[in-house]
Formats: C-alpha cells, structure tokens, sequence
C-alpha cells in the first residue's frame, strides 16, 4: 500500500484510515484507489479480522475526487480523449466499489466529516454508517456538469430508496448529519470525541460473534440486495448446512443450555 491509506488492526478489528488531510481525503490519483483497494483485500484476506471501520483523517471522511487533477487531466477522471478517460474509470475508481461488494467482512464507515461525491459512495460501500454530528453528505457531481462515474447511481438508491437518491444526485444538494439520519444514510449520529469509540463499540459487538457465520451473514447480504427471494432461500440453506457444522455453533449451543457465555474459536 501506498501513503493514502493507514491500516492498524486492533485484535480481530480492522481501521482503515484515508490519509490524505491536506486535501479532506480526496481520491486524487490511480495509486489512491489502489492502496484502498489492497486494503480492502488485506481485510479479505486475514481471517483473524471479522469487523473493520473505514474513516478519515483530520476534517474530512473524503470530499470526493481531486479537482485540480481533473483541470490538468492527471487524475482518476479525464485523460487525453474520452475513450482513454473510459478507461481510466474502469480500471481505477470502478474497482473501488468490485473491492467493497467483494469483502465478506462487515465494515462500519466513521464518518468524521465532509462526505461529498465519491466519499458518500465509500461511506454508501460500508455495512452500516455511523456519522459525526459534524458531518455533511452530498451526491454533488451534477454541481460539476458530471455524474457518479464510480457506481454511486446504483449504491445511493440501495441505501436511501429511489426518491431520495434521485433528489441528492439530480440537485446536488448539501446534507447536514441529522438530514441524512433522517432518510437513512446514516444509523447513528454522535457528537465527534465520540465517534471512533462509537465505532469500536459497534465492532466490539459484531467481532464477539462467531468469525465463520459473519463472513457468510455479510456475503447473504450483499447477495440479497440484487437477488430474487428463492435465490437468497437456497443460498440460506446451503450456508446454513455449513454453519449447523461448525464447532463455534455447538459451542454457542451448550452456552445457551448451561447458561455460560459461549467462547468462540473461529472453527
């Protein structure tokens, strides 16, 4: 990974941390999507970690692209004709959101500040989203003369319903913390010393869960949101026959019976 992203693990939990303050987290550049990206799989990939948060540096969660990358025609959108620029979209910010519907591990955004354009989408790419009293939303591209070229057309309207996606990203329009707890962008709203403890609580919770059944919780979810209701009833079966099997299972059974509180290995 590069300089735009920090990555600690705190026991089985993840942070993930945009670290580009100077500029609010902007994703200005190829490289920046990439070190998101390798992140998201390094999570993937350990299966000691069962919950992650993904958060900003400084004042900002992310305010979106780099503006001056887009005038000089360096940076994640145009490039020299618009077929090189197709190009750059898909193999750089469009891998961001392949990355995120990929992980099967759940990830809470603690968003500390401006979420604007491709940073309401990275916060619109998290399980669940809890906000700083401080923060502020928008699906501004319009403002630009542009669309959601990252796929924010098809996560917004999944987390706020058609109407409200359609208002955000037709007008461009600002929201403060307690608008988008309002129509659902956010779960929760905290005053901001509060956030990342908020956050780690929250992750606490999720990760003292069994390791196994998460991974397949979270992948049930994100299968259900696009398919049918007979799909998501067979794949329900067939990872239910797996986790009936697991030791973890067993073990949060004899718990229950004997009235102890379950140790959990993972297995």
């Amino acid at each position: 990974m590069g300089d735009y992203v920090k990555f600690e693990k705190r026991g089985r939990i993840a942070i993930i941390t945009l670290n580009r303050p100077d500029k609010l987290n902007a994703i200005g550049e190829a490289e920046d999507c990439f070190d998101l990206i390798d992140a998201v799989a390094k999570i993937g990939e350990d299966r000691e970690i069962s919950a992650a948060i993904l958060t900003g540096e400084g004042r900002g969660f992310s305010a979106g692209g780099n503006l001056q990358g887009m005038k000089d025609r360096n940076g994640i959108g145009p490039l020299e004709h618009p077929a090189s620029t197709r190009t750059n979209y898909r193999r750089a910010i469009q891998q961001v959101p392949r990355a995120f519907r990929a992980l099967e591990v759940p990830i809470i955004a603690a968003i500390n500040g401006h979420a604007i354009g491709v940073g309401n989408d990275l916060a619109c790419l998290c399980d669940i989203r809890i906000a700083s009293a401080k923060a502020k939303f928008a699906a501004s591209f319009i403002k630009m003369g542009l669309i959601p070229g990252d796929g924010g057309a098809w996560l917004l309207q999944r987390v706020v319903g058609y109407s409200k996606a359609a208002e955000m990203i037709l007008t461009g329009d600002v929201l403060n913390a307690q608008e988008a707890l309002e129509c659902g962008l956010v779960s929760r709203v905290v005053e901001p010393e509060e956030l990342m403890d908020t956050a780690m609580a929250l992750a606490e919770r999720i990760v003292a869960n069994p390791a196994r059944s998460l991974r397949m919780a979270k992948r049930l979810l994100m299968t259900a949101q696009d398919a049918n209701l007979d799909t998501v009833l067979e794949m329900s079966a067939a990872m239910q026959a797996i986790a009936h099997e697991t030791a973890d299972h067993a073990e949060a059974v004899d718990a229950f019976l004997e009235k102890r509180t379950p140790t959990f290995t993972g297995a």
